[in-house]
């Protein structure tokens, strides 16, 4: 459905170590930068997700985050100790959400600039390696 999605945050460099940190964690990486945007993705050119520096922006209100996909539970944990590591806030750390599914585990983190984001696996065949 989604091609990519923007965020629009007031330090770049502070978000873009934030994201740097979680979304290596996923397994993603930088694919492009200049002096007011950083992409991410796997592939050079090609983000998925964008932070567009705008020093006069406001973060959504309730109700609003975004949640990125994980491979494994283990990758769900990492992203939370990377963001941690890197700035952001614990918004509930990893473990199953059985009110979301027998199978939703997930972490929740506000980033530097107040973003709400989510590392999440949903699946049967979910353990702490790689899903096969």
């Amino acid at each position: 459905m989604l091609h990519h999605i923007s965020f629009a945050v007031r330090d770049l460099h502070a978000s873009g170590s934030f994201y740097d940190a979680v979304l290596g964690a996923l397994g993603q990486r930088r694919v492009f930068e200049n002096d007011s945007a950083i992409g991410y993705g796997v592939e050079d050119g090609k983000d998925k997700f964008c932070l567009k520096l705008r020093p006069e922006s406001v973060v959504p209100g309730p109700g609003f985050h975004l949640a990125f996909r994980a491979a494994s539970r283990a990758a769900v944990e990492a992203f939370h100790r990377a963001g941690i590591a890197a700035g952001g806030t614990d918004n509930g750390a990893p473990g199953l959400r059985p009110h979301y599914g027998p199978h939703y585990y997930a972490c929740f983190l506000i980033d530097p600039d107040g973003h709400q984001v989510e590392a999440v696996i949903n699946d049967a065949g979910a353990g702490r390696g790689d899903i096969k």
